[in-house]
């Protein structure tokens, strides 16, 4: 399962590498009134992380977080959860001995969402959640929070290629179905079986590639004035309509 630590990282190279790598870094503290070029690719890069809280502190603060006592100005504290494998989720099936059912998720970037879909995908029975490497948050104190206890007992898996592993699933007898406006309403679909569940990023959707690897598109019926549900709503809803037709 997933297990909680904090890793302190101290130097500039340790914290713009581990920025540079896409490794999910909660708090970043800077010196207050430094500067040099080192410290500006360091708040470059942060930049592109809107998930870490950045803070500037006096040198007496990060004296009292540094345990190499060799800051250099910077210290970052990231969240590491170690990720499970699709295998893990596949066994977890078998040894509960009911049809895998997983979450596939195509960038999801908030981490309020992917903590609210790990916290459903616990709730629904699903086995694990996919998620993609690269343009979509990780695994950060914030998606913890979020989930509500949920990512100490649902395995989460982080993947380069998102359609690749739909097609590798396939050959271990999923069907995968991906939620979009454009597809059939849900109640009309078959989601009994081996089922991977598939929600795209907040705003784009899911990407054409992996819509293609798809054998079903879901739709929600909508009644509203506005055109769409916040994707963990989304996962949410179709997550249980998976659910009713397995207890049918």
């Amino acid at each position: 399962m997933n297990h909680y630590n904090e890793l302190k990282l101290e130097g500039r190279n340790a914290v713009l590498e581990a920025l540079r790598a896409g490794k999910p870094i909660d708090k970043l503290f800077v010196l207050d009134g430094a500067h040099d070029n080192a410290l500006g690719n360091i708040l470059r890069e942060v930049k592109k992380h809107p998930e870490t809280k950045l803070s500037f502190v006096k040198k007496e603060r990060l004296e009292e977080l540094s345990e190499t006592g060799k800051h250099q100005g910077v210290i970052a504290i990231s969240a590491a959860y170690e990720y499970a494998s699709v295998e893990d989720m596949l066994a977890l099936a078998a040894e509960k001995e009911e049809p895998p059912f997983l979450f596939i998720l195509d960038g999801i970037e908030d981490p309020h969402n992917l903590g609210a879909i790990i916290r459903t995908a616990n709730l629904a029975g699903a086995h694990g959640v996919i998620i993609r490497q690269d343009r979509a948050v990780g695994l950060t104190a914030t998606v913890a929070k979020a989930s509500a206890g949920a990512l100490n007992y649902t395995p989460v898996a982080k993947v380069t290629n998102i359609s690749k592993t739909i097609e590798q699933l396939k050959k271990s007898g999923l069907w995968f179905v991906c939620a979009d406006m454009g597809g059939e309403i849900m109640y009309r679909l078959n989601l009994k079986g081996p089922i991977g569940l598939v929600i795209g990023n907040e705003g784009k959707g899911v990407s054409e590639l992996v819509k293609k690897s798809c054998d079903m598109i879901a739709s929600i019926p909508m009644k509203g004035d506005i055109d769409s549900l916040n994707a963990s709503v989304a996962a949410g809803v179709l997550a249980y309509e998976i659910v009713r037709q397995r207890l049918n």
